[in-house]
């Protein structure tokens, strides 16, 4: 299989946390599927995946995809569906949107898009949160979205969560977990507010108008998330991710098992592995983040990308720093079959310290991290990269 991704950078406004490439200009929408729809054209299928894959998911994300008006949509899809292949009944195609942009037009323009599951950045039901991270919607849109989209027939929605604002306590994140668990979706994604250089968060948190959360609170509402959702029957499936049975994110799901993807759009990045005369290459590339140049580009012929081809070592570090996030944990055989068995000494032997401290285990030839060692997973994967 292998994966889509399209990015959309448009948004209405932007969130205080938020450090991925988008802006809230609208005017250069028309402009960016068309170059969008013209990227795919450039990008031969048969050049992009080996013989024998197919495009098994597609993900729009962003930015805010629902900011694109339906006519746009259906154009872009239409795209999609010429030049990358057909849609078929058994993919996921994921879309992310705003709980506010889900009107009853906006609703009756994805009954005519082969979009089966959405994803709701909701973050809170906390009004006042909602206002502090500067989102556009309230707490009870939410709750209509959801309720609009079941009635169109949308039976996977992913909601997001965040948690450790400055201030927050375990009853007001116990709350919000609850209110989620209420409206009964498929999905669920759950983040600690981030703090990243260069977005308008991390500058209040510099000037001393906020504070971060002690570590042992962040450890509690991450222990409270994981209890209330595998009590009600989610399961936690990635470090961040939990999911009703059968409902993982089987896109996402591909960036953390080295599954090949194609990304279309400014900033997007692609994963490719070819084998040749027995040998595996993998590649790496990402398109120009600069939305007017991108589409400069494109208009002319020409793909606004840089390429690495990754060694060894770097493919095992990835490997290492997605599967281990997962509850599949890392295949012992896989590692010997694709990184040899020097590398699959090192890491079993590696691993034996982690899992003496109850770190980590081993498990139908599996290594993954135990519940207690999700919370130092980044101290655990960093002692298993080379260096």
């Amino acid at each position: 299989m292998a994966g889509l991704y399209i990015h959309i950078p448009f948004c209405e406004s932007r969130c205080i946390y938020c450090g991925f490439y988008s802006t809230t200009s609208l005017k250069l929408r028309d402009a960016y599927v068309d170059a969008l729809i013209k990227e795919m054209s450039l990008r031969p299928i048969h050049q992009e995946l080996e013989e024998g894959e197919k495009i098994e998911t597609i993900y729009l994300g962003g930015g805010t995809p629902s900011q694109l008006t339906g006519e746009q949509l259906i154009k872009l899809f239409d795209g999609i569906n010429k030049y990358l292949g057909h849609f078929t009944r058994d993919m996921e195609i994921t879309m992310e949107c705003n709980p506010d942009d889900i009107t009853e037009e906006f609703c009756q323009t994805l009954k005519q898009l082969p979009v089966n599951r959405i994803s709701m950045g909701a973050q809170t039901f906390s009004n006042e949160r909602l206002r502090f991270l500067h989102r556009r919607h309230n707490a009870q849109e939410v709750r209509i979205a959801v309720e609009r989209l079941r009635n169109i027939g949308i039976n996977n929605i992913s909601i997001d969560l965040m948690f450790g604002f400055p201030g927050e306590n375990i009853e007001q994140w116990t709350s919000d977990i609850q209110e989620v668990i209420s409206l009964n979706v498929e999905h669920i994604s759950a983040y600690s507010l981030m703090y990243e250089e260069g977005t308008s968060l991390y500058r209040l948190l510099e000037q001393g108008k906020i504070e971060e959360i002690d570590e042992e609170m962040s450890r509690n509402m991450y222990d409270t998330l994981i209890q209330l959702l595998t009590k009600t029957g989610y399961e936690h499936y990635e470090i961040s991710n939990f999911a009703r049975p059968g409902y993982r994110s089987r896109h996402n799901s591909s960036y953390w098992h080295e599954t090949p993807y194609i990304g279309i759009g400014a900033a997007a990045h692609s994963y490719k592995r070819i084998h040749k005369g027995g040998q595996l290459f993998a590649t790496r590339s990402w398109n120009i983040a600069q939305l007017a140049q991108y589409i400069e580009k494109i208009e002319q012929g020409t793909l606004p990308s840089e390429k690495e081809e990754l060694d060894i070592n770097t493919r095992y570090n990835d490997l290492i720093a997605t599967a281990l996030r997962t509850s599949d944990g890392i295949s012992i055989k896989h590692v010997a079959e694709e990184f040899g068995e020097e590398l699959t000494r090192q890491l079993t032997s590696e691993a034996q310290k982690h899992i003496a401290r109850g770190l980590m285990k081993i498990e139908n030839d599996h290594l993954s991290l135990t519940p207690k060692g999700l919370y130092v997973s980044d101290d655990i994967m960093s002692d298993f990269m080379i260096v």
